[in-house]
């Protein structure tokens, strides 16, 4: 029994997705993974809780070349139709900033739901498993219907419809490849460029040395870049820096590029200079870092001190031009950094680009170029802002493939 109406490459979030819905209708389906295990990503999301969904789903929420895309697939599977599953395995979730849902106890939870799923409209699930070749079959006497056959080192596998949600080039320690960008260029799919998506920045200059004295400290602030600005938390690491702010910046930023932290995000500049010149006539003697000591720690302060207005550190605020105090709110709502890089694919959450929507149908996510042949998740030129977006995608997309395969 090699033979199956629909095989699916690639056991993450998508391809079960899929497999669940492409099963209800009576469909045949095979679900191919290379790895040991299946889900690996949806096991380690979300700090082991997976951030299965957020309650905010819009368009402007996803990165596309072409931002139309998306919007039919999500209108058709929203975020409260997988709450609805997951409230239907009476698993335990909590909302946390922004909206984001999280599993109170473990993503094994959402793991086992989707395999549950999967079990009871019998889909196959064969880990393991490296496929060889795809070819495309014509008037194949055995089996009529199909389109396509694998060659694996599990055996030979024939199906009439194909989905490849192998996912991105992110965390390669999962068993990420690009394999997926191959399959869609054999069949002639243009593959938009690649890079890192939700990674922390790295510095090579001076600033690295200041990243690593300040090494797990954590800011609330506004990190920019002059396409897209964001409100989070940002975190100083031994190679730079991450936190939330960092992540959701870097799907926008460009090599090159320098990025701006605000770390009075609730104040305006002249609104800062302001506080500061009150503090000048209320406490002349006393110098500026002893008043942001009662907002900062104390090592941020003397850092900030020394790449902003070094030739004042020492300076009461009574001896400090009016137009000094401007500046020194000018620069602490503009600190700029140049960073030299990300950390890769190594630690990123999501690929941004991937296989070209223009050649896709945004209904079935069906080529335009080979018939029978889907793409979804991952894979595909739409990525998420963090918090839940992506697994959204993943639901969505593999929900609208599973209506049609």
């Amino acid at each position: 029994m090699n033979s199956y109406d629909v095989i699916i490459i690639g056991a993450g979030a998508s391809g079960l997705m899929c497999a669940i819905h492409a099963g209800k209708r009576g469909r045949r389906v095979l679900v191919l993974d290379s790895s040991n295990k299946v889900g690996k990503k949806i096991l380690m999301s979300g700090g082991g809780r997976c951030n299965f969904t957020n309650l905010f789903v819009e368009p402007e929420n996803f990165i596309s070349n072409n931002p139309h895309f998306c919007i039919s697939a999500l209108n058709r599977y929203t975020q409260w139709d997988f709450i609805a599953l997951v409230e239907k395995y009476k698993i335990p979730y909590h909302e946390r900033k922004h909206g984001q849902l999280f599993c109170n106890d473990s993503a094994k939870d959402i793991l086992n739901m989707l395999l549950s799923e999967c079990e009871k409209v019998n889909v196959v699930i064969k880990t393991l498993c490296e496929i060889q070749q795809i070819e495309t079959v014509e008037n194949n006497k055995i089996h009529p219907t199909a389109r396509f056959k694998l060659t694996t080192n599990l055996g030979i596998f024939n199906a009439e419809s194909l989905v490849v949600s192998s996912g991105g080039l992110s965390i390669p320690t999962l068993g990420s490849s690009g394999f997926g960008y191959d399959v869609a260029k054999q069949f002639g799919h243009h593959v938009l460029p690649t890079r890192a998506g939700l990674v922390p920045f790295t510095f090579t200059d001076g600033f690295k040395a200041v990243s690593e004295r300040l090494s797990g400290l954590a800011v609330d602030g506004t990190m920019s870049t002059d396409a897209a600005s964001f409100n989070e938390a940002i975190l100083f690491t031994h190679r730079g820096i991450s936190g939330p702010a960092a992540l959701q910046v870097s799907n926008y930023w460009q090599v090159g590029e320098a990025i701006s932290m605000d770390i009075f995000p609730t104040e305006t500049e002249v609104e800062l200079a302001e506080s500061f010149k009150r503090l000048k006539q209320q406490h002349p003697k006393t110098l500026l870092r002893t008043h942001l000591y009662e907002r900062f720690a104390k090592s941020l302060v003397l850092e900030l001190q020394t790449l902003l207005w070094p030739t004042h550190a020492e300076t009461a605020l009574g001896q400090l031009a009016d137009s000094t105090l401007e500046d020194i709110a000018h620069a602490l709502k503009h600190w700029s950094q140049k960073p030299s890089g990300t950390e890769g694919y190594r630690t990123a959450e999501v690929t941004l680009g991937g296989v070209d929507t223009t050649e896709l149908s945004s209904k079935t996510m069906e080529s335009k170029k080979q018939a029978g042949l889907y793409f979804i998740g991952e894979v595909v030129d739409v990525s998420g802002h963090l918090g839940g977006f992506n697994f959204q995608w993943a639901w969505a997309s593999g929900h609208a493939a599973g209506q049609f395969v």
